[in-house]
């Protein structure tokens, strides 16, 4: 190819350098390019001739360059001039698109052969001119479509071959077109019965994409004949009724009722869920998909959109994992299949959903791909697209991602059954997320009480004149002689006549639409579990844990410590991290599955931990508990991604859907999980008496003053007090290694008979301290204490008049204070459980003083934060008419710490001294006169 006499034009040089390549490795070239190089014709005679033994390229290389690069624009950018709103906005058209762009004719393009084009399109077509009709049908017609971007190619020529050859759009059959037909009428009769008999009711509905619902039954159905036992859903409200009703089988009685009130007309007695409403509800059903079972869930949402996308992911991940046996859990991605709907507005508006993309790849958060559909309504609540992102497309996020995503118009029945089962079938071959954006609209405002017209009044003109896709449907099929006016007419009525007659039975019988729930939500004490394990058994899988697979080497410093925990059995000194091995240890070995995670799970933030070792010549691993011999269940530890939002909500969404597991998280600074509030607030701590919703989830929240600063001193402790209410958090502040080890023992007891998510306040100074620290005989006996008194003051009852209540870190310093010895009437007690409030152990130790006249509660955090506010009435009441309570702790403060050590060092001494050695009257907090009026 050294000769260029037979070429010409500037681009001369490109073909033959393409063309050596292709002649060295065919599979070099570009798919377009090798189909040309392997077709084309020899050189006309009255061209030169090429050196012997090669074959000369068509002289007219500027044309077959341009023709190429044209070809590659409309693969790439053909989505710009795609159909894709049914609103007939006209598309943004890449210029590149165009022929004379690239400075070509219709004449030269049907004088050069298809082949240029390449790919199926160019099978059987006449010229390059018609490959490219082709090719411009396929890419910008009602569906568009982005893949350019992903890096491998392979998953590229997998997406084209599928999208040119029109794989996954068959023609439907007539049955098929009916049945479309028949979801469609029961899709747009749902809500339009609802807006006639409950009209300004909000329901968020689906009308302007109607097509989800369709297109979520053929996503279940893939997954059925996939052998997919479980399809995990999450979604917003808009069109949630919809499809609770019709892809979650919801009766319709119980849809007509919530809005109807069924259920609903007599106050809430101390025992009722408080419910939620019915938009953000969730529901579970099973479907036969060719004689198999799938199990449909719809995970509940609040109305904080997006927030439910790791939920779901998390729910999913916990069916995949088998469990059951020793070792890292084995996943089977076939198990079960994550699909999260989105809103327009919502997909690039919440960081929320960029957090979970990112996890799509990671090892502990895989799940094989979600599919993900992007509600497009081409509109926020009031909020143009210019106003909510700075991208052309919704779906822009997904790119950074590498993930396929296509665009579909929703009118279009066929092209986006098309698109989900292409979607679909990439999940299954790459086991990755895939991007649907179903473009269409919103038919009335953001809910159906608004008035849309206010804002954009332009595009509700439109909408307004617009016909349904429905309506669209029965005329392309009456056109095509499938059904006729009337038969399609009757479907409808028939949906409605269905609805009118629920209703009427609701109106006769007011309980055939309720749904009876009773919970036990008292806040009370979690039943006593003994923990302890015979001192054998510790012994034995203290062993166990020590030991190293031959020739295995970590650190030697890290091994020095380590080795110190053989001692510590016999010695004393179990520290945190040994006690909480010890017990995950004797948990896998009953039986229980455990999964540990956060952004430093495996060493541990403060490097006390060492789950996983790693060989310091060859860097190899060793995961200690998963290799336990005598384990009878799985054990999983990850570091996670820097991300506290979407892994609480994964870890939480994993916990409701295996209760059987004992799922932690930990914070690498307690601080962090207000990164993670959402997910705390809507979620954790209130999912029971909104959904009936458990969790078991631990979070693990690193939390104590030590002069760190502001970001690194308070997990927010009164945050958790705040929000716990009717039982539903167990919130410990624990000072001991032992009482962790039964603490994690007794949750895990729970899990089954009494489920709660746990906050443990957790250590970091006492990680290591000697007064935290416990003996063998601590672990072997005995049971987790929600409140431990002062053993100092035995057999001097008498003398003490003040008591001191404190919990977690500062009993350290008060304990170890100089002025603790000339304090005699002082008693010192831990108040290890917070909440549910441990009353009776406190009104135990109260007791044990018959000389009591002070009960002073002392907290590190400023007045404002803390136990405090959470305490004060609790302890008011326990207290007698006698008795005073009162606070000591810093002042009340805008920052949860310092920032200037000699400032904390400072307020730590004064705390102390105030609580050994009293405080001014001017802070004592007297008991209100009808408060003691009413307790004398």
């Amino acid at each position: 190819m050294s000769d260029l006499r037979a070429f010409h034009g500037p681009n001369a040089g490109y073909v033959l350098g393409l063309y050596e390549r292709f002649q060295e490795d065919p599979q070099s070239v570009d798919p377009s390019w090798r189909s040309y190089f392997q077709s084309f014709s020899p050189p006309a005679p009255e061209a030169p001739s090429a050196p012997p033994g090669r074959t000369a390229v068509p002289a007219d290389v500027r044309a077959i360059v341009a023709a190429h690069e044209l070809a590659a624009s409309i693969r790439a950018r053909g989505h710009t001039a795609a159909k894709l709103s049914p609103l007939n906005a006209p598309p943004a058209l890449d210029p590149a698109l165009r022929p004379e762009a690239h400075g070509l004719s219709a004449e030269e393009l049907a004088a050069l052969p298809a082949s240029i084009v390449g790919g199926p399109v160019a099978q059987g077509a006449a010229s390059a001119r018609e490959a490219m009709e082709r090719l411009r049908a396929t890419y910008s017609g009602t569906a568009g479509y982005e893949f350019e971007h992903i890096v491998d190619p392979g998953e590229r020529e997998w997406l084209r071959e599928a999208v040119e050859t029109g794989r996954f759009r068959s023609p439907l059959g007539d049955d098929e077109k009916r049945s479309i037909l028949r979801r469609l009428s029961q899709v747009e009769g749902f809500e339009k019965y609802l807006h006639k008999a409950f009209f300004g009711q909000k329901r968020f509905s689906i009308e302007g994409t109607d097509m989800m619902v369709p297109m979520l039954d053929e996503v279940i159905i893939e997954a059925g004949r996939a052998r997919t036992r479980d399809v995990v859903i999450g979604m917003a409200h808009r069109g949630r009724l919809n499809v609770l009703t019709h892809v979650l089988e919801k009766p319709y009685a119980l849809m007509i009722g919530g809005f109807a009130g069924a259920g609903h007309k007599h106050p809430l007695s101390q025992d009722d869920l408080t419910g939620d409403v019915k938009y953000h509800m969730g529901w579970r059903t099973t479907r036969e998909i060719e004689g198999r079972d799938v199990h449909v869930t719809l995970s509940p949402n609040p109305s904080h959109l997006e927030y439910v996308d790791p939920v779901v992911v998390g729910m999913t991940r916990a069916a995949q994992d088998d469990t059951s046996r020793p070792g890292t859990p084995t996943v089977d991605t076939a198990e079960a299949l994550a699909v999260l709907i989105h809103g327009d507005a919502a997909f690039p508006g919440q960081g929320v959903v960029s957090e979970t993309l990112n996890m799509s790849q990671i090892p502990g958060y895989c799940v094989g791909g979600s599919l993900h559909l992007i509600v497009n309504n081409q509109i926020g609540f009031t909020t143009l697209p210019e106003d909510d992102r700075s991208t052309r497309y919704a779906s822009d996020l997904a790119k950074g991602f590498e993930i396929p995503v296509v665009h579909v118009n929703a009118d279009d029945p066929e092209a986006c059954l098309a698109v989900i089962r292409l979607a679909y079938a990439y999940r299954e071959r790459f086991h990755k997320d895939f991007v649907v954006d179903l473009v269409g609209y919103r038919r009335w405002g953001h809910n159906e009480g608004d008035e849309p017209s206010f804002t954009q009044p332009q595009m509700y003109e439109t909408i307004r004149s617009r016909p349904t896709a429905r309506d669209l449907w029965v005329e392309k099929l009456v056109a095509e002689g499938i059904v006729t006016k009337e038969e399609a007419d009757e479907m409808l009525q028939r949906v409605m006549d269905e609805l009118a007659a629920v209703q009427q039975q609701l109106e006769e019988d007011e309980s055939a639409g309720t749904i009876h729930a009773r919970a036990d939500i008292q806040p009370r004490q979690p039943a006593r579990v003994e923990t302890g394990l015979p001192e054998a058994e510790l012994r034995e899988l203290n062993e166990e844990l020590l030991a190293r697979p031959e020739g295995f080497a970590p650190h030697p410093r890290l091994a020095k410590q380590l080795e110190r925990r053989r001692a510590a059995l016999d010695e004393g000194g179990i520290d945190w991290g040994h006690a909480e091995s010890l017990a995950l240890a004797s948990l896998l070995t009953e039986g229980v599955p455990v999964r540990i995670t956060g952004q430093d799970a495996e060493r541990g933030t403060f490097s006390h931990r060492h789950l996983v070792l790693h060989d310091g010549a060859t860097g190899a691993d060793y995961d200690v508990l998963a290799s336990l011999p005598d384990a009878k269940a799985s054990f999983e530890v990850r570091n996670s991604p820097l991300s506290e939002m979407s892994v609480v909500g994964f870890e939480y969404g994993y916990s409701v859907f295996d209760p059987d597991v004992l799922v932690i998280w930990e914070a690498q600074f307690g601080d962090f999980a207000n990164g993670a509030q959402v997910m705390i607030d809507q979620f954790i701590a209130a999912s029971y008496q909104k959904w009936e919703q458990r969790s078991g989830l631990v979070l693990l929240l690193p939390h104590g003053y030590e002069g760190q600063g502001p970001e690194h001193s308070s997990a927010r402790l009164e945050r958790f007090l705040q929000l716990a209410a009717e039982g539903n958090l167990r919130v410990v502040n624990c000072t001991t290694a032992a009482q962790y080890f039964h603490l994690l023992r007794r949750q895990a007891a729970l899990l089954r008979t009494d489920p709660r998510p746990l906050v443990v306040m957790s250590p970091k100074s006492l990680l290591r301290h000697p007064m935290a620290a416990s003996s063998l005989e601590d672990l072997a006996q005995g049971h987790f204490h929600p409140v431990l008194g002062d053993e100092s003051v035995e057999g001097r009852e008498d003398e003490v008049t003040r008591l001191l209540l404190c919990s977690g870190k500062v009993y350290v310093d008060l304990a170890g204070a100089e002025q603790r010895t000339g304090a005699r009437n002082v008693a010192l007690a831990r108040v290890e459980e917070l909440y549910p409030f441990p009353e009776a152990h406190i009104r135990e130790q109260m007791a044990r003083f018959p000389a009591l006249r002070e009960v002073v509660w002392v907290q590190e955090e400023p007045r404002n934060m803390g136990a405090w506010s959470f305490v004060f009435p609790r302890l008011l009441d326990l207290a007698g008419s006698d008795v005073t309570v009162r606070y000591d702790g810093r002042p009340y403060r805008a920052s949860p710490a310092e920032g200037y050590a000699s400032q904390h060092g400072a307020e730590q001494s004064r705390i102390v001294s105030v609580a050994w050695e009293g405080a001014p009257e001017p802070q004592r907090v007297a008991r209100p006169p009808a408060v003691a009026a009413k307790r004398a």
